[in-house]
Order: structure tokens, then C-alpha cells, then sequence
């Protein structure tokens, strides 16, 4: 019967389209490789520039690793690459955004390249054949870089700069969740229904004080190691039991007899600590405040509930994985409405203010309580400027209560700083849930069964990722190709 179990969730994955058919990952690993040949004539090219000796430029070479969902083998079919350029001692930043750039661009299959510098991880975003790419830099101190690269190995790892290491930070942990994990094809398996249920019962989201990739990533491989000998179905039955009774502040650690335990058993600045795999004192950024705590605690203690017997003969996957019901859940909500005069600034003003949404979500928490920062993306098609909505769930019995005008004051004065782009409009007002138009309510989704884990109405006319300029890791949504209203895309 578990087993059973096991075949029918797989299905399911399938069947939402989480899993890209065979000939969908014989395109991207050719990509991959179309990229790897590029970025190997790039630094040939910057050798001879250099005018280094003819045999140094023979055996000059630079590589590509992968990370993100692509790294870890968990993409959809409609999943965007995020790719790591290792170049060698003499190629240096200004080479990457300078020869890489103009050889790149001058590519048929590259499109919509454009440079992002000024941010903690600087990169390069492009649409290679359809694919939409982010490749940030590192340089390594050596002549040659070996295709299959160990990263992990100490004497790649010497004197890489700041800036460096946060890019190559990102290949170090899917590397090491990779080597750690018993059973990699089932932690994959896992990982992409976890993160699947984290969207749809809306706790996906770091920019909203939710889990991230990382996160579920490491507390997926976490579960892997303690369970290395059972079933799909029995991993995420033991995922939620595991998480709904964890004594946090006590971090999450993977099993790793390389590294050094950590000295301090709680790590009391977080909610929910979770430590990096390839540090002994590092953890993953997170935003989790009172509020989103309580409700992934809540998430994970009902996913435990509806799993803890797999073998009930009515027990269903839909069940648990249906779609947080917002408008059944909350009586009043606070709205936030965004808008800008042009649509090619609304990407940008959307993603500032997301990046800035947990000062608002401290100061609801302050003058109101807990509060529920629904991660989805409306609009309005009776409104007719470009503009973005989001819904948030407030506390109930203390609405009458909030005092909008600090919380407004408090909010415009933290958005108000650091943004280059031109600014755009901002409005904050509570609503009722029947004021929350239907295509912002998620409830018809369990029912109809859809495909999309949220309902986002379209806001551009492509359906590819959508990311902020200026602090570029930050993606804003995605735009469609249907222009079909009754079947919004689906945000990730």
C-alpha cells in the first residue's frame, strides 16, 4: 500500500507538470553545452588579448556549473538555468561583462541580455534558445579549469574574493546536498513535492518571510538522512511529522563528518535555522517572522495530520495538497496596490517593494498581530495602468484596530531609500474577503483541480520570468502567452 502510495504521488507530479519530459532535458543539457563552448572561446579570446605564450592560451579553459533547481534536478519544463561562469586566473570581471557580453549578444539564439552590476552577485541575464538564463562570475587563481571541476576541492577554493564567494556559495551547497543525500533520485522526487505543497498551501517565498529553495532543500536532504531506507510516500509522511515537532530555535544541520558540529545547540536570531552544508557557522538567509513562523508550523503540522496514515483507504494527495484557502480563511485582508506608468517599470517597482515587504510585515505584526503575506500576484482587467495586487490575510477581531496612517508613514520611508529606478504608485487599504475579486480567490482551484498551484493574473504578454533590475536574485512573476483571462498563469 505504501508503495502504492509512492506510484500514485509520482503521478500526480507528472501529471501538474512538475517533471519535463526526456526530450525537454535533452534540449538543456545541449544548451548547457552550446553555453560551455562559448564561454571556453571567451576566455581563449581574453588570453590573447593578454598576449599570454601560445601554449598558456591552448590549455586556457573555463567552465559552467549549474545550480538553483537545475543544479539540484528538480526543474520544471518551464524552469529557468542558473548557471555559474568559473573562469581562470586572468579573466577578470570586466572581461565577463565587457567580451562575454558582446560575444554573447551577437549570438542569433541570445536575446533581452542585459548586465546587472551593481548588486551583491553581479550576472548577466539572457534568453538563450527560449531559456531564460542568470550567469553570475567567479574567478579562480589557476591556469585551467577543468570541465567536471570539483569545487570542493581546497585548492580551487584559495583566495577567491568577496564577491566571488557569494556567487560560488550557491554551487557549494547543491553540491554538498547532492554528495550527501543516500538516495539522490528520491530525494529529488521529495524536493519536488515539497516545494509543490509549499506553494500551494502558500508558504514558498523568502521575500515574503517564507521558506525559499534552499530551505526545503536542505530540510528535504535532512529527512533523506534519517530515513534512508524507506519509500517516497513514507519520506513525506516522516517531512511533516519531523518539522511539526521540531524544538526550534535548535537549528537543522545535515550529517556531514567533514565539518565540525555546531558548538551552539540553538541559533536564537532565527525562527527556523537552517545551516548551510558547507559551513560550520553559517546559516541560510532568512526573512520568517512571528507571523509566517506560525503558519508553516501550522502547514506542517496539518501535512502531518493528513499523512501520519497512509494506509486509510480514502486517504488522496489532493487532500494535501490542495491550495491554502485565503478567502475561507480570512474575513479581511490588506490590500496592496502597485502601479506604474509605464509597464516595462512596473517589473522593477513590483520587485523593489517585494524586497521590502518584510518592514511591512514587522509593522503589521506590531500594530495589528499575526498576519498571513499571501506571496500571489493579481491585477485588476477593470483597471487599466500596468499595476500588481497582493492580498494579505490579517488577524481577525483586530482590523478596526490597525492605525494605516503609521503603518503607511512607516513603510514609505523604508521604500523611499536605496531605489535608483523611477518611482511608481503605492496604496494600502483593508478590504473584506468579498471585496477580494474572483480571480484572487484560490478556493476554486481544489475544486477544479487545475494545474496552477496559484491563480496570477497576466500582466505582460510572454510567458517568461520576470526579474528586478536592481536586486536581480527577486523574481516578479511571469507573463503569459495564452492571454486567456479564465486560465491565469501560475506563479513560482
Amino acid at each position: 500500500m505504501k508503495e502504492e502510495r509512492s506510484l500514485s504521488l509520482l503521478q500526480f507530479m507528472v501529471n501538474e507538470g512538475l517533471v519535463p519530459s526526456p526530450e525537454e532535458e535533452e534540449n538543456r543539457k545541449t544548451f548547457i553545452e552550446k553555453l560551455k563552448q562559448i564561454v571556453v572561446a571567451w576566455v581563449k579570446r581574453v588570453a590573447w588579448q593578454r598576449r599570454l605564450p601560445k601554449q598558456d592560451i591552448a590549455v586556457s579553459s573555463a567552465t559552467l556549473l549549474t545550480y538553483g533547481s537545475y543544479g539540484l534536478g528538480v526543474h520544471g519544463s518551464e524552469s529557468d538555468i542558473d548557471a555559474l561562469c568559473v573562469g581562470p586566473y586572468f579573466a577578470t570581471m570586466d572581461d565577463f561583462f565587457i567580451v562575454l557580453y558582446n560575444m554573447l549578444k551577437s549570438r542569433p539564439e541570445v536575446s533581452e541580455i542585459y548586465c546587472v552590476k551593481d548588486v551583491k552577485v553581479p550576472l548577466m541575464r539572457f534568453v538563450f534558445d527560449g531559456i531564460l538564463i542568470d550567469l553570475p562570475f567567479v574567478q579562480l587563481k589557476v591556469l585551467v579549469v577543468p570541465e567536471n571541476l570539483d569545487i570542493l576541492n581546497p585548492v580551487f577554493l584559495r583566495d577567491i574574493d568577496e564577491t566571488g564567494w557569494k556567487s560560488l556559495s550557491r554551487v557549494l551547497a547543491n553540491t554538498q546536498i547532492c554528495r550527501l543525500v543516500p538516495d539522490l533520485k528520491k530525494f529529488q522526487s521529495m524536493l519536488r513535492c515539497v516545494k509543490f505543497w509549499a506553494k500551494r498551501r502558500g508558504v514558498y517565498g523568502n521575500l515574503n518571510g517564507f521558506l525559499g529553495g534552499i530551505h526545503l532543500a536542505i530540510l528535504a536532504a535532512f529527512v533523506c538522512q534519517c530515513d534512508p531506507f524507506v519509500g517516497l510516500s513514507a519520506l513525506i509522511s516522516h517531512f511533516f511529522k519531523k518539522f511539526a515537532f521540531w524544538p526550534w530555535p535548535r537549528p537543522v544541520e545535515l550529517q556531514d563528518e567533514t565539518l565540525h558540529p555546531t558548538l551552539n545547540p540553538t541559533e536564537t536570531r532565527l525562527y527556523m535555522p537552517i545551516r548551510l552544508p558547507f559551513s560550520s557557522y553559517e546559516y541560510c538567509h532568512s526573512n520568517i517572522t512571528k507571523s509566517t513562523f506560525y503558519k508553516i508550523r501550522t502547514e506542517f503540522l496539518r501535512g502531518h495530520n493528513l499523512t501520519k496514515d497512509l494506509l486509510k483507504f480514502d486517504f488522496d494527495w489532493h487532500n494535501v495538497l490542495e491550495p491554502f484557502p485565503y478567502t475561507k480563511k480570512y474575513a479581511w485582508f490588506l490590500k496592496i496596490f502597485l502601479s506604474a506608468s509605464k509597464q516595462d517599470e512596473l517589473g522593477d517597482w513590483v520587485g523593489w517593494i517585494k524586497s521590502r515587504f518584510c518592514c511591512l510585515l514587522f509593522k503589521l505584526e506590531e500594530v495589528q498581530g499575526l498576519c498571513d503575506p499571501n506571496p500571489t500576484e493579481y491585477i485588476d482587467v477593470n483597471i487599466a495602468d500596468p499595476h500588481v495586487i497582493f492580498y494579505w490575510g490579517l488577524q481577525a477581531g483586530k482590523t478596526n484596530a490597525i492605525d494605516m496612517k503609521s503603518v503607511k508613514d512607516v513603510f514609505w520611508r523604508n521604500i523611499s531609500t536605496g531605489y535608483q529606478g523611477p518611482f511608481g504608485k503605492i496604496e494600502l487599504s483593508i478590504v473584506k474577503a468579498s471585496q477580494v475579486p474572483k480571480s484572487a480567490q484560490f478556493d476554486t482551484l481544489s475544486q477544479k483541480r487545475k494545474k496552477a498551484c496559484w491563480k496570477m493574473m497576466d500582466y505582460h504578454q510572454r510567458r517568461i520570468p520576470i526579474y528586478l533590475q536592481h536586486v536581480p536574485q527577486y523574481i516578479v512573476g511571469y507573463v503569459s502567452t495564452n492571454g486567456d483571462p479564465e486560465y491565469p498563469s501560475a506563479g513560482v
